[in-house]
C-alpha cells in the first residue's frame, strides 16, 4: 500500500471511519502488513530504549504511556463486546471479544505493577 493512501486511512480512521474487510485473505494481508511494519522499527526502538533508559524513573513514563493506551483500547473493546451481545452476533466472536477484553484488562494490571516498580520514594 503506497504512502499517500495509508496516510489518507489512518487520518481516515481517527475520524471514525474505518474499512471493513471481507474476506480472511484480506484480513491475514492487513494483519501481516501490520506485523511488519511494527516490527519495521523494533530495532530502533530497542536501541533508543537502550539509550534513553538509563533508570527506573527514565522507564516510568513510557510503561504508563503504553498502559494508559491499552486501557483505554480495551475499554473500546468493551464498548464493541456489548454491542455484539446485544445485536446477537456469532458466539465466536463474543468468545474472543470475551479472552481479548480479559487478557487487555490483565496486561493493564500487569503494567500497573511494572509502573509502581518503578517508584522510588517508600511510601
Amino acid at each position: 500500500m503506497s504512502l499517500a493512501r495509508r496516510t489518507l486511512m489512518n487520518a481516515a480512521a481517527r475520524l471514525g471511519w474505518r474499512r471493513a474487510y471481507e474476506t480472511t485473505a484480506q484480513i491475514d494481508a492487513l494483519l501481516t502488513e501490520q506485523t511488519d511494519t511494527a516490527y519495521a522499527g523494533a530495532a530502533d526502538h530497542a536501541a533508543l530504549a537502550t539509550a534513553k533508559h538509563h533508570d527506573v524513573l527514565a522507564v516510568q513514563p513510557g510503561v504508563l504511556d503504553v498502559r494508559g493506551r491499552i486501557l483505554a483500547d480495551v475499554l473500546y473493546l468493551e464498548g464493541v463486546l456489548t454491542g455484539a451481545r446485544t445485536r446477537g452476533l456469532p458466539q465466536e466472536l463474543i468468545d474472543r471479544l470475551e479472552d481479548a477484553v480479559d487478557h487487555g484488562h490483565e496486561l493493564a494490571v500487569l503494567l500497573a505493577g511494572t509502573v509502581r516498580t518503578t517508584a522510588t520514594g517508600t511510601p
